[in-house]
């Protein structure tokens, strides 16, 4: 254990037994909050990292918006349950390492990966930073072939950047056996704050990163107006993701049942994405109700997210929509809509994903709440 994190955990013994307490009612209950999380929403996935400290690691991916938990501990060894003492002091084969709990509707797993390669040096095979040991060389573990395939296009695409002289030495492994760490690792960042922000200055973490990358990365989710954001994702991750109705109306150009999907009768105020790509499409703002039982609009809100196609599906000749980006199937465009534009933009609730004027800026569209505003009302 490096002298800094010892001195650090010594203040711990020295402030006595209660500084050992959690300062936060429901730590004691974070082991089983993931699993919980993960079985009253299926649609949450999990990706595991290993970036030196996890105290430093879990505090940056608790930032980004989409990650519902993360929770710091050890994989990658042969031991089992192993102790903190011992992974620290090299005995195990394990690293210190965090399970990402996220939403993929919200940031996708290629989304956390920019933010782990911006937060770590991956061109260090013996640690992280005043960290010294291979327990704390940066790792990471898939959990399936998606998230394999992701994770290597990605770190071939930081090696042709240009950004490292160094060679990029994180290493891609198949994730065995994840173990949580210990209570008082949990949050740390947050029940021991002060102890935490001395660690982290005196780690030398932040200089780097500021150095290399001009400060650490300001999570931002899926940020409107910018098309790289906006990726498909590969098959496997959309099944996973997907409900079976979404995957079938986007993926196979399937119709889900008028007056029995999600949106039809949506009132409140905000904006429609796609539900793959995270591409902002339509607006409360141009919805109406057209009598049909599927969401309807006059007009998209971003135009140049929208791609028509002429559809002779159904014996008949029609206008397709679908998105740009994520070439999601949305539905069809027809000439019998109201004024202003006498266009009926006919979507499947089940392509779309809504998301109300509070959560905007959250979620990474803030640039859209001047629609909203009084001053600005859209004609």
């Amino acid at each position: 254990m490096n002298p800094l994190k010892l001195s650090v955990l010594a203040m711990l013994l020295v402030t006595g037994p209660l500084a050992w307490q959690p300062t936060t009612p429901n730590l004691a209950k974070k082991a089983e909050k993931g699993a919980d999380m993960q079985e009253k929403s299926p649609q949450l996935l999990t990706a595991t990292f290993a970036g030196g400290c996890f105290w430093c690691v879990e505090a940056d991916f608790e930032k980004v918006p989409g990650v519902e938990e993360v929770i710091s501990g050890y994989t990658g060894g042969v031991q089992e349950n192993p102790t903190y003492a011992e992974v620290s002091g090299g005995r195990t084969g394990h690293l210190e390492a965090v399970q990402v709990i996220y939403d993929p509707q919200k940031v996708s797993f290629k989304e956390l990966l920019d933010v782990f390669w911006r937060h770590v040096d991956p061109t260090d095979p013996g640690g992280q930073f005043v960290d010294r040991g291979p327990q704390y060389r940066t790792a990471i573990f898939y959990h399936d072939e998606e998230q394999k395939r992701l994770a290597e296009e990605s770190k071939q695409e930081l090696e042709r950047s240009g950004r490292f002289a160094k060679p990029i030495v994180t290493e891609i492994a198949k994730l065995t056996k994840f173990y949580r760490a210990e209570d008082y690792h949990q949050d740390y960042y947050k029940t021991h704050a002060l102890r935490y922000k001395y660690y982290r200055y005196n780690s030398g973490r932040d200089q780097f990163l500021e150095k290399v990358w001009g400060g650490p990365k300001k999570p931002s989710g899926n940020p409107a107006g910018n098309p790289k954001k906006y990726l498909k994702p590969g098959d496997a991750e959309l099944r996973q993701r997907l409900t079976p109705m979404q995957y079938k109306v986007t993926q196979q150009e399937g119709t889900e049942p008028a007056f029995h999907n999600e949106y039809w009768d949506n009132k409140r105020e905000g904006i429609y994405v796609d539900i793959v790509s995270g591409e902002p499409l339509f607006s409360s703002k141009d919805k109406y109700d057209s009598g049909t039982g599927w969401p309807s609009f006059t007009r998209p809100l971003e135009p140049g997210n929208i791609v028509e196609r002429e559809d002779r599906r159904l014996f008949t000749v029609r206008t397709e929509v679908r998105s740009k980006h994520g070439d999601s199937h949305l539905g069809h465009v027809f000439n019998d809509g109201p004024p202003p534009t006498g266009l009926r933009y006919c979507m499947n609730s089940a392509a779309l994903r809504f998301i109300p004027t509070e959560d905007l800026e959250k979620e990474g569209y803030g640039e859209y709440l001047k629609l909203f505003s009084k001053e600005n009302e859209r004609k």
